[in-house]
């Protein structure tokens, strides 16, 4: 479903995906599931919203139809497998079928020397923070799979990412679920990194009150 932000003076109209509707009826249809099954399929090499998709569930939580708490656990557990899927797409397809891949998807090989750069020059810890950079989470599990890196060494970096990641996704859409009209206009002004900056700062405001009122 497709909408377009107000007119304003002097400036060109400007359109946004609005998936929170799809998303919720989702998350309505079959629960707690739709919770895990963008960043799934994402983690697995394939590019899809899945932190969009967790930001959705997460505010559809915060109307008391779902328990925030099960979105946070189950979005970490789909990051986790789809990680698991994406690594052994790397490890036993190799190069050879990861290039044929990007090219099904229409993914530019710049894309490609780009993320595997930055993974050749951080290593494992890449799979830590690759969770929270848009487009190097969908292939940092694959690169992975590829180099050879040993898996357990990659399941204790993918599930500290993970879990670190639909926490923070989990607690921004919760947060900010009452108003949803509001985040909707950060995500096409700030985007999604935006976004979590600016729940992370309300955040860190509210905890800071909190502490004030008990000194």
């Amino acid at each position: 479903m497709e909408a377009s932000l107000p007119d304003r003076p002097n400036a060109p109209r400007t359109k946004i995906w609005v998936l929170h509707f799809d998303i919720r009826a989702i998350a309505d249809a079959i629960g707690y599931p739709a919770a895990g099954l963008g960043i799934l399929v994402e983690s697995a090499g394939v590019p899809f919203p899945g932190e969009t998709m967790l930001l959705a569930v997460a505010a559809y939580a915060a109307l008391g139809r779902l328990d925030i708490r099960l979105v946070v656990a189950i979005g970490a557990l789909g990051a986790i497998a789809g990680a698991n899927l994406g690594y052994g797409i790397g490890y036993f397809g190799g190069r050879p079928f990861v290039e044929r891949m990007g090219r099904f998807l229409h993914i530019g090989p710049g894309h490609f020397a780009r993320s595997e750069l930055f993974f050749a020059r951080h290593g494992a810890v890449t799979v830590l923070f690759a969770r929270f950079v848009l487009g190097l989470r969908t292939w940092a599990s694959v690169m992975a799979g590829m180099s050879h890196m040993p898996f357990w060494t990659f399941q204790l970096f993918s599930t500290l990412g993970g879990v670190a990641w639909a926490i923070l996704i989990g607690t921004v859409g919760y947060t900010l679920g009452s108003n949803w009209n509001l985040v909707e206009r950060l995500i096409s002004y700030l985007g999604i990194g935006g976004l979590v900056v600016v729940a992370a700062l309300i955040a860190a405001a509210l905890l800071l009150r909190r502490r004030a009122a008990r000194i």
